[in-house]
C-alpha cells in the first residue's frame, strides 16, 4: 500500500548554504551530483532534524537528501534543473543559497504553500531602502521574457503571494502589464536570507502561488487529457511520495 502526500514548504528560510557539483557538468550527463554545505549558526538545527529521503528547498528548488554529511547533504539534480533555475549560477559564482526543510504535519505555516517547483527565473531591477525596510523590484531575466509571460505573469496579483529564491513574500505593487512587481522586505528577512547579496541584474528563482494555479485550472474548466497517464513515477516527479 502506498501513502501519498504532497511535499510543501512555507517560504520561511531556516538558514543559508553553498552548493557545488562533485563532478564537472556536461551535456551528456543524465544527472548532476550536488553537495550542499550549510552555514553556521543555523546549520546545526537543520542537520539534527534532517533524515535520508527528506525534501529540502535550496533557493526554492526542491531537492531530496540522498546522503548526509557532517556539514550538509548530497542530492541529485538534472542538468535541466540547473539550466532552468539559478542553481547553476550559484555553483559557478559561489553564491549563498536559502535553505528550508519541508513542512511536517502539524507544523506552523508562517508564509504560504510553496511546492519547490520553480515557474521561472526573474532578475532584480531595483532595490531601495525605505526606513528600516527594503523595496525590491523584479522583472523578467534577460532572454527569458517569454518564460515570464507564459509561466509566471498570470499568477501575479497585488497583495498576492510569491516565492523569491524560496522566500515567501507579498506583492506590494504590480505594474498594469504584469512585467514587474515590487515586494517590501523587513530587516529580519533581508538579513537572514540571500536577498542581502542581490544586486541589480541578479537572477532569482520565482514560484507563483499554488492557490492561483488551482483557481486558474477550475476557471478554465478544461477536461483532463484522456491520453495522459498517472503512475508512481509521475507522482514522484510532481512532489508526491
Amino acid at each position: 500500500m502506498y501513502r501519498l502526500f504532497v511535499i510543501v514548504f512555507t517560504g520561511i528560510i531556516q538558514g543559508l548554504g553553498h552548493v557545488h557539483t562533485l563532478s564537472p557538468l556536461s551535456r551528456s550527463q543524465a544527472t548532476a551530483r550536488l553537495q550542499i554545505t550549510l552555514l553556521a549558526p543555523m546549520a546545526e538545527p537543520i542537520l539534527v532534524d534532517m533524515a535520508l529521503g527528506d525534501s529540502i528547498a535550496v533557493d526554492g528548488v526542491c531537492l531530496t537528501v540522498e546522503e548526509k554529511t557532517e556539514t550538509g547533504f548530497l542530492a541529485t539534480a538534472s542538468p535541466e534543473t540547473l539550466r532552468r533555475t539559478t542553481l547553476g549560477q550559484a555553483i559557478q559564482r559561489g553564491q549563498a543559497v536559502n535553505i528550508e526543510s519541508s513542512l511536517r504535519a502539524g507544523g506552523k505555516i508562517g508564509g504560504h504553500f510553496v511546492t519547490g517547483h520553480v515557474d521561472g527565473v526573474g532578475s532584480l531591477r531595483q532595490i531601495q531602502q525605505t526606513g528600516q525596510a527594503w523595496e525590491l523590484t523584479f522583472g523578467p531575466a534577460q532572454g527569458l521574457e517569454d518564460q515570464w509571460q507564459q509561466a509566471l505573469a498570470r499568477y501575479l496579483a497585488p497583495k498576492g503571494s510569491i516565492a523569491v529564491n524560496g522566500i515567501s513574500l507579498t506583492l506590494a505593487a504590480l505594474d498594469p502589464k504584469g512585467q514587474t512587481f515590487t515586494v517590501a522586505v523587513i530587516p529580519h528577512t533581508y538579513q537572514e536570507t540571500n536577498l542581502q547579496f542581490l544586486q541589480p541584474g541578479s537572477w532569482v528563482n520565482l514560484e507563483g502561488d499554488i492557490l492561483a494555479k488551482y483557481v486558474e485550472r477550475l476557471l478554465t474548466g478544461q477536461p483532463p487529457n484522456p491520453a495522459s497517464s498517472v503512475d508512481l513515477a509521475f507522482l514522484a516527479e510532481h512532489g508526491y511520495t
